[in-house]
């Protein structure tokens, strides 16, 4: 079997990439693929991918969801398969498509060889895998540093969530979407592509990140405390006994508010509104168990 070769991005601030990324490449190779390492910040990354991307045969990312957020645009510029290896915190994307955690059974999919199209969401013109959101995910964004997702791993999602529930305060938008236009009085407005997000919630209990549409839920409580009594909805994404729940699938949706608020798209605040939500169907392969595939 011929050897391939990567382009191999691995965040070294990520949860456990710089622990690992021996390990990475010792395993990689053992699978018959060379790689080139790239790292560099997250503007840069453009530019390095694609000087070496010419006789290269995929681009294999080690972090968590803003690591794979970060190379989203150059897959579209170079149309290479991505190799997921989750090292970061939540690593949502990886979950949606049944990667596991283990590195070495990560790098074995990857050898493997099965991919998949997925779908790619932008927001302003900002890809996102997983799920762009206003409101109380912004917020979490802010409060959840990257020492405390070090420090504390998913443990930190539930310390910063419970410090911004307890200073939530709803915000008015209208939500248009191919079909109608709202104007509501919401904590939160997100919108998926894929299927997980924030560590394991699904956006919505049909949820696929093949599926040429989006998937929004507004958060329409006027306290946030209620919240607290959705737990389970948040994990299943099973909204619909909730009154104060608006949910709608749609292949674009603009979400406008009195006052500019910002987005976060797969955890970093990228844009703000008035947002412009669209959908790339099938724009970016990607390595999957054979089973997924």
């Amino acid at each position: 079997m011929s050897r391939r070769r990567a382009v191999l991005v691995i965040n070294d601030r990520s949860r456990r990439g710089n622990e690992l990324a021996v390990t990475v490449h010792e395993q990689l190779q053992a699978n018959g693929i060379d790689f080139v390492p790239v790292s560099c910040g997250k503007d840069e990354l453009l530019r390095e991918i694609a000087a070496c991307a010419a006789g290269a045969d995929m681009v294999v990312v080690g972090g968590g969801d803003g690591s794979m957020n970060a190379v989203a645009l150059a897959l579209l510029k170079c149309g290479l398969p991505l190799g997921i290896l989750p090292l970061g915190t939540a690593n949502d994307l990886a979950r949606t498509l049944g990667i596991p955690p283990d590195v070495e059974q990560a790098i074995e999919i990857i050898a493997a060889g099965h991919t998949k199209r997925i779908d790619l969401g932008h927001v302003n013109g900002h890809p996102f895998f997983n799920v762009a959101s206003i409101g109380l995910s912004v917020d979490l964004a802010r409060v959840l540093t990257r020492d405390i997702k070090r420090r504390f791993g998913r443990l930190g999602y539930a310390l910063a969530t419970l410090k911004v529930l307890s200073r939530a305060r709803p915000f008015r938008a209208t939500i248009v979407s191919e079909t109608e236009s709202a104007r509501v009085s919401t904590l939160q407005i997100a919108v998926g592509n894929g299927r997980y997000y924030g560590g394991g919630n699904a956006i919505d209990a049909d949820a696929r990140i093949d599926s040429h549409e989006l998937a929004l839920y507004s958060l329409e409580f006027r306290r946030a405390w209620k919240l607290a009594l959705m737990a389970r909805s948040f994990r299943y994404g099973e909204f619909g006994a909730w009154e104060e729940v608006r949910t709608i699938t749609s292949r674009a949706f603009e979400i406008r508010t009195r006052y500019a608020r910002p987005v976060n798209a797969d955890g970093e605040i990228v844009t703000e509104t008035p947002a412009k939500f669209t959908i790339s169907p099938g724009a970016v392969t990607v390595f999957v168990p054979q089973e997924s595939a």
